[in-house]
This record gives structure tokens, sequence and C-alpha cells, in this order.
């Protein structure tokens, strides 16, 4: 049956070839075509050239799947020099529904929905209902993913594993190792498990064999090495696919795939059956210790032409089935307009005008752009349900991607020692990316400057935080930067009486509210000394410092010993750390001079002031 509100259009762009097609009904394509990238200034103008061409036919709804990461509004092609804008291009064009997602998060998507007729297993094992499943494939790259039960459906995960450090597993491959090292600064596993990678392959072990090989391409040495024309082809590929079992196995592991572990990109399924007898499968169960762990999981080539097709569609049906329902984030705004702030509903315009660029967008730029205050785009936030900006953000991510939402999960009495490690490492994680998203690096950048021009620092905490303000002082000392840490409320009192115009307080407080630690700032700020918070957004601390870090993590602390916001805390430290060292390009000994400090102070001065 016929899509009621028309045709989706569907989109599978790489570094050379766009393909297009129309989806009419469930599983039904038409109109295929397959234009040249090289052809086109931008996407937006193979997208629209492509639209011209089914004119006839209703489009409202699109979704594109893209050899490159997708984080936020804007996409910069990795492998092309195309880079367009997500929100604007759907604008352009006049599409009601604009996803893009990663070609592999797609792929993945489609796994649930492919015929056994267009899978080929290798090897032995059986899948588990509802378990993990992983996915990876060589092409141009390596492209990583997999689908996580979730309901009565699937999540398909977002990830750029292909990026990951490469391992040899034995002398040859050691020496493939050493030779790619003498070319690139990093060897990842895509660097050779690919086209090019084959290439890289073929070359090291002419070089390893002191021989001289024939500069051939990807393809020709595949074509030599299946027909057995070439000895040192035959080996490439032997190389090659025992790279790809260790590469899947550790996906396994990593996963705990028990659905299963699939392979796809377009150059395993061009070996065929060859491929079955390599060494892929049993370099796949060479696991050691874990080997009956992995010989469980089956290993299938995807053999199906239309694979990310039917994974997009999959990914775009269950965007618009979210939206029906009133599901998705942009479905709650419109539903909420009527009981918002009129304030408050300037946020939602702005959100619903331009939804992927808030992904990317700090607050302070959310609220110029809606000419409201920043405590009002929080307050937008939380009349929505959602904690603060941080969590809005990945909610509305979620609702526009369709890619596994990050959550946090209640420990309980009942956990078993592996519930509660997955809990806790999953709850930490999940606030670091919130943190990632919601940080103002505007922010970050003052604090920096502030303690470059620092004659003195001193990190003030209390109570469990003390070691976040100990670790800090560790760190800038070894800078040459004179750094104390006070975690007595007396000796920052003390502390505070003794700062000048060119010293730095950095404070550390979950809810800026402790009466003794905000009096010594009064202090410190009565001296003329620069505070930075690092403090929950819309505390007391926050609107009295110099620079606010916001930090919006609540724990019991009164219940519990804060785990993750202590965690949090360190890594800002960290990024402050970092921050000074690349700025005096990572000296041991950065202590400025005092000309140098006054010159930074004013500097600093004058743009506040501005």
């Amino acid at each position: 049956m016929a899509y009621g509100d028309g045709a989706r259009l569907l989109a599978d762009v790489g570094s050379l070839y766009v393909r297009f097609a129309l989806e009419t009904s469930r599983g039904e394509l038409a109109r295929q075509s397959m234009v040249r990238c090289a052809d086109y200034a931008d996407f937006g103008g193979a997208l629209k050239g492509y639209m011209q061409s089914v004119s006839d036919t209703l489009v409202r709804h699109a979704a594109v799947a893209i050899s490159n990461p997708v984080e936020g509004d804007f996409v910069r092609m990795t492998n092309y020099h195309w880079q367009f804008s997500i929100e604007q291009t759907r604008q352009d064009i006049g599409l009601d529904t604009l996803v893009v997602v990663n070609d592999f998060t797609a792929l993945a998507a489609g796994l649930p929905h492919l015929k056994p007729a267009e899978l080929r297993q290798v090897g032995e094992g059986a899948p588990r209902e509802r378990s993990v499943i992983g996915l990876l494939g060589a092409g141009t790259g390596l492209g990583v993913s997999a689908l996580i039960p979730a309901d009565d459906g699937w999540i398909s995960l977002g990830s750029e594993g292909g990026h990951v450090s490469f391992s040899p597993t034995d002398a040859r491959e050691e020496q493939i190792l050493a030779f790619a090292r003498s070319q690139f600064p990093h060897v990842s596993a895509e660097r050779l498990l690919s086209g090019s990678g084959i290439e890289l392959i073929y070359r090291a072990l002419g070089h390893a064999a002191k021989k001289a090989v024939e500069p051939l391409t990807a393809p020709e040495i595949t074509a030599r090495g299946l027909a057995g024309q070439s000895d040192e082809c035959t080996e490439t590929l032997e190389v090659f696919c025992g790279m790809l079992g260790t590469a899947a196995a550790n996906l396994a592991v990593t996963l705990g795939a028990f659905g299963g572990v699939y392979i796809g990109g377009s150059i395993v399924p061009r070996l065929g059956q060859w491929f079955d007898a390599s060494p892929f499968r049993r370099r796949f169960e060479s696991k050691g210790r874990f080997s009956s762990y992995v010989a469980q999981i089956p290993t299938y080539v995807i053999t199906a032409e239309q694979a990310t097709f039917t994974g997009l569609a999959a990914v775009l049906d269950a965007q618009l089935k979210r939206r029906g329902q009133g599901h998705s984030m942009l479905d709650r705004i419109l539903q909420a307009q009527a009981d918002l702030s009129p304030a408050e509903r300037r946020v939602a315009d702005l959100v619903l005008a331009r939804p992927r660029s808030i992904l990317n967008d700090p607050i302070s730029d959310i609220a110029k752009a809606a000419v409201v205050s920043q405590p009002t785009v929080v307050r937008f936030c939380r009349s929505l349900g959602c904690e603060g900006l941080s969590d809005f953000k990945l909610r509305l991510a979620s609702s526009l991607t369709g890619t596994i939402p990050v959550t946090h999960t209640k420990v309980t009495g009942e956990d078993s020692a592996v519930e509660l490690s997955d809990k806790v490492l999953g709850n930490t994680a999940s606030a670091i990316l919130q943190t990632r998203d919601a940080l103002n690096r505007g922010a970050t950048d003052r604090a920096i400057d502030l303690l470059l021009a620092a004659r003195r620092i001193e990190f003030f905490a209390v109570g469990n935080y003390g070691i976040v303000a100990e670790d800090a002082q560790y760190k800038f000392l070894r800078f040459g930067l004179p750094a104390n840490a006070r975690t007595e409320p007396r000796l920052q009192q003390f502390a505070a009486e003794q700062l000048g115009s060119e010293d730095v307080v950095v404070v550390v407080s979950s809810t800026g509210r402790i009466a003794e630690l905000n009096a010594a700032i009064d202090v410190a700020m009565a001296r003329g000394a620069r505070v930075i918070a690092i403090t929950a957004s819309q505390s007391p601390l926050a609107k009295r410092a110099s620079v606010t870090i916001a930090i919006d993590h609540a724990e019991d602390v009164a219940t519990q010993v804060p785990m993750i916001s202590r965690v949090l805390y360190l890594l800002v430290i960290d990024i402050l750390a970092v921050g000074v060292a690349m700025r005096t390009g990572g000296s041991a000994a950065v202590q400025p001079g005092p000309a140098d400090r006054a010159r930074r102070l004013a500097d600093m001065v004058s743009h506040s002031q501005a």
C-alpha cells in the first residue's frame, strides 16, 4: 500500500557517488538513480537535481545515509569536500523532514529487515534472540555500528569504531604496522581494513620481502588474488581477511554481540565464496581464553544490494511514527506552547525553526537568538520535563537522529555485580556526554586566560570535592604555576585575605551554596582577585564569580558519596590544564612575568567591560 503522505526519498552519500531512490510503499523502491559527487558543487545541488527529476511525485520526507560522523546540524564530509547544514538544506528543498545519519548506522537499522536469502553465514554459531548485533564493513573506510534491543524494537548505535588503533596479532602484521607507521602518525584499523588498506598491505608485504612489487590498485589486487594469478596478491587478501576476523572478534567481545556479527561494505561481498574459506573465521575464533565465547557467535556476509536503503527506510519510518505519536521532542514543544510564558515561547519558536543548530549552540547563543535571558532557556527546558539544557539537547538529538539516547539508570539493592558495574559506568558516560554538549566553550577560554595571567592560583573546595582541588594543585604546580589547594574553610578565609588583583581562585562546589565557602570568595573578590567557579549554573556562587563553568549534575550528597559529579569536575580541571599547556606549547615552566600578567589582566578587563 502506497504511503498516504507521498513517497519517501532515500539517499546514500559516498565519497564518489550518491545513490537516490523513492520508497513508494513499505520495501518498494522506485526511480533509483546514481550520480557522481564531482558533478555537483555540494550535496544540496545533487539533492535538488534528483528532486527535479521526480517532480511529478509528492515527496515530503527524506532520509540520508552518509559515510561520515553526524553530530548536530552541520555535516562536513571526511573523504570529500562537501559540507552542509541539514536544516538549511531541508528548507531549501522544501521538505517536511530530513533525517541524516551515518551510513553504517543506517545499515545496522536495516539488519532486522533483511531476508535469509540476503545473507550468507560464514562458520558456525547461532544467534540468540533479542541480543546485541554487531556490524562492520570495509569499503572506502571501515564502518562500525551495532543494534541494541529496546522494548519491541531496536536502537541503531552511531559509532566511529573504524578509527580505533590497529593492533597486530603476529610477526607478519607487526611488519605491516611498522611499514604503515613509517608513512602515517596514527595507524587505525581503517587504515588497513579498507580499499586503500589493501593497497597498503600489498606494498608492506613487498617491502618486508625486499621485493619490488608492481603498482596495483585495490580492485586489481583483488582480481589477481582471487584468480590465483599472483602469490603477493593472494597473500594480501589472506592478510586482509585475517585482520578483519580479529576486528570482528574485538567488536563481538566488546558488545557481547550474541545476535551475530554482520559484515557489510563493498569489499567482502565481492570476494564471494573465497571469503568463506579465508582466514577470517579462524581468526574470529582465535581469542585465547575467550575462543569458546566467540565460537558461539555467528558471522554473516550481507549480500543484499539495497541494504542501506532498507535501513534508511526503517530509520525514517521510526522517526515519523514517533512524531505522529507525539513522542518526539519537537512534538512535545508544539503541544506545550500554550502553557509556556511569552519568553519561553520565543525559545520554542527558535528551536522549531532550527532544531539541529540548537544541538551545538551554547546557552548564551540560544538566549541571544531568542532575545531572552539564559535562565529563561533553562526554564523552557524544564517546562518540557527535562532536567536542564544538556538533558533537553540529548532528547532533541535522539528525536532528530533516531540513534541511541543516553540515559541515567537507577542502581538498586537487587543489582548483581555485573549490573551494578554496567549502571555505574553507563551513568558516568551519560553524564560526561551531557556535560560535553552543555559546556560553554567561551567560559572555558576565559578561564584559561585568567589562569595564564595569574600570579598565584588558589583552589578552594570542601568535603568530598577536596580531592578535585588537590588534583588541580598537582597539575598546575607541574606547569610551574604557584598553586595551593585549600579544603578547610578557615584556611580558605585566611588565604583569601592575602590575595590581590593578580591572583585567581578556582572554586569547586556542586551546590554553590556553602556559606563559609562563599564568604571566603566574597573576601577574595573584595581584594580584587578573580574567581573561576565550577558549579551549578543557577547557584549563588555562579552569579558572583568572574567566570562560571557550569556543571548541572544533581546528586543526593545527603544520602550518598558524590561519584559522577567529582568525575565531571576532575574532567573540567583536566580541560583547563590541557588548555594552559597548549597555550604555552606544553612547557613545564609557564609562569608569566609581571608585565605579561598585567597586560593579560588589562586585556581581559577591557574585554569584559566591552
